[in-house]
């Protein structure tokens, strides 16, 4: 494989006993794109970076990163930041840069004044905020060919969310490649590609219209908002809620029309563009279906 492809996964298969967490999944990572690994929780996205970190053996199929499977070597090239943020929590902030710096024999360097400000603080006492602040910090501060954050903005307030992702698209743009799993769906139109992930495998990849298409959904607007969304939640409609819009993706406005007669609800039924969010509900779906 040439190096240009970062992150190589061809048919990957893991398994824990009986139970398969990754099964024929494939994805690639180019230099300089962001590429976005969504999927509910257990879908298989922890348990596929971790075999791409060589942290967990590959039962079936094979992983390249950088050109050559998973090493120590390799790991020296990138900055991963897992969901548990990876941190020392009795040590403090400035002891935990500087274990990161010696452990890539680098000398520290200044820390961002929202970090400079608890330097000498143990991490356990400070907020999960400066926690992910401190953990992304630690990931980039060797100047990595690839990272790899898994939920990097949870928790986050929609400020602090909006400058990791600005610091993730300045990573790119240095020709950076970078794999993360988001649960915010909005987050998706900030990523290059989307991989998407179900019962752990891929279900769609591509750009958001990739992923979209034609999906369609049907918006509901009704003076008995609440009486309509029950009357949809009864008809076991795929139903979600826009603030007070009543909206159901994969059904035609005939079946919502009916539903709602039915349960004598007067309403303006308007055929419209599916959702992300609704396109990965009826993706899911579909994917429990199948398997």
């Amino acid at each position: 494989m040439a190096e240009s492809v970062t992150i190589d996964v061809c048919g990957v298969w893991r398994s824990f006993g009986s139970f398969t967490a990754v099964r024929d999944m494939s994805l690639q990572v180019h230099p300089g794109e962001i590429v976005g690994l969504i999927g509910a929780n257990g879908a298989g996205k922890t348990t596929l970076i971790r075999m791409i970190l060589g942290l967990e053996p590959v039962d079936r199929g094979a992983i390249d990163v950088f050109g050559a499977p998973p090493s120590r070597g390799a790991r020296r090239r990138l900055g991963y930041m897992p969901q548990g943020l990876g941190l020392y929590q009795e040590l403090s902030v400035r002891q935990n840069v500087e274990f990161v710096a010696e452990a890539f024999g680098m000398t520290a360097q200044a820390l961002p004044d929202a970090l400079e400000a608890v330097a000498t603080r143990q991490v356990g006492k400070i907020g999960l905020g400066l926690q992910r602040r401190l953990a992304f910090y630690c990931a980039l501060s060797h100047r990595p060919e690839l990272v790899i954050l898994d939920e990097p903005t949870s928790g986050v307030d929609p400020l602090a969310r909006t400058r990791l992702w600005d610091t993730i698209h300045d990573q790119a743009d240095t020709g950076c490649a970078v794999l993360v799993t988001t649960h915010y769906l909005q987050e998706a139109q900030q990523c290059t590609r989307l991989v998407i992930m179900s019962q752990g495998h891929l279900v769609a990849h591509g750009t958001l219209d990739d992923i979209i298409g034609g999906q369609r959904a049907v918006a509901v607007r009704a003076t008995e908002w609440a009486r309509a969304f029950d009357a949809l939640v009864t008809a076991q409609l795929p139903v979600t809620l826009a603030g007070r819009v009543v909206r159901v993706a994969g059904v035609g406005a005939a079946a919502v029309r009916g539903a709602l007669d039915s349960a004598g609800v007067e309403a303006a039924v308007t055929d419209v563009p599916a959702t992300l969010e609704e396109t990965m509900v009826l993706i899911d779906r579909d994917a429990k279906i199948e398997s």
